[in-house]
């Protein structure tokens, strides 16, 4: 444990990436598998993670969120993208897939099926997305923690349009919004905020024990 906490106070939100350094196809795998394990409610994961190769369209990215270097420079660039709207196919495919993986019959999940529906269909469509956007948060925690514990500087950012992403992405047509962009790879030597101590709300402010 020890040796996350110290890895956690490595990181840092990377500005500056350098562009010579790529993520080897190992340590991607790795990463994709912490997403793909991270926790959802459920287990129902609503949303979609695009990992965003394509140079050309990097560029046209990059115009969309402020002109950040970091959406061109970095090794990997991710978008996780909520569903903003679902019906009863979000349970029923997740159901396919429990039957699926451990061998039961969906008869056996029928009534666990059911109470997920139950729970989900009085929903609106505003919190349905809301929803889903949390559930995708959860996924930016897990992989900030696996880049760090391989030494892979990360950016969060939610400085980006979401109606251009959720265009030139076409995500309207999946019903799916971006949520959130994790930009990945190595820092920079020319990054000044890498020399800067870490700031966090002291433990006595931050914690309360009732």
């Amino acid at each position: 444990m020890n040796t996350l906490i110290e890895k956690l106070k490595w990181r840092y939100a990377t500005k500056l990436f350098d562009r010579s350094k790529t993520i080897s196809s190992e340590d991607l795998e790795t990463l994709k598998n912490a997403m793909q394990l991270t926790a959802s409610s459920y287990g129902l994961q609503p949303y979609e993670i695009l990992i965003i190769d394509n140079k050309d369209l990097r560029s046209k990215l990059r115009a969309a969120s402020w002109n950040q270097p970091q959406i061109e420079d970095a090794s990997h660039m991710v978008v996780i993208a909520n569903m903003t709207d679902f019906g009863d196919e979000l349970v029923d495919n997740y159901i396919d897939n429990v039957a699926e993986t451990r061998g039961m019959s969906k008869e056996d999940l029928k009534d666990y099926a059911q109470m997920m529906k139950s729970s989900l269909k009085p929903l609106t469509q505003e919190q349905k997305a809301s929803w889903t956007s949390n559930q995708a948060y959860i996924v930016l925690g897990n992989l900030l923690a696996a880049a760090a514990e391989l030494k892979i500087d990360a950016c969060p950012m939610e400085g980006f349009s979401n109606e251009d992403y959720n265009t030139l992405l076409d995500l309207n047509s999946k019903k799916l919004n971006a949520a959130v962009v994790i930009t990945l790879g190595y820092r920079s030597d020319d990054d000044k905020t890498q020399h800067y101590k870490k700031v966090r709300t002291p433990e006595n402010k931050l914690f309360t024990t009732i």
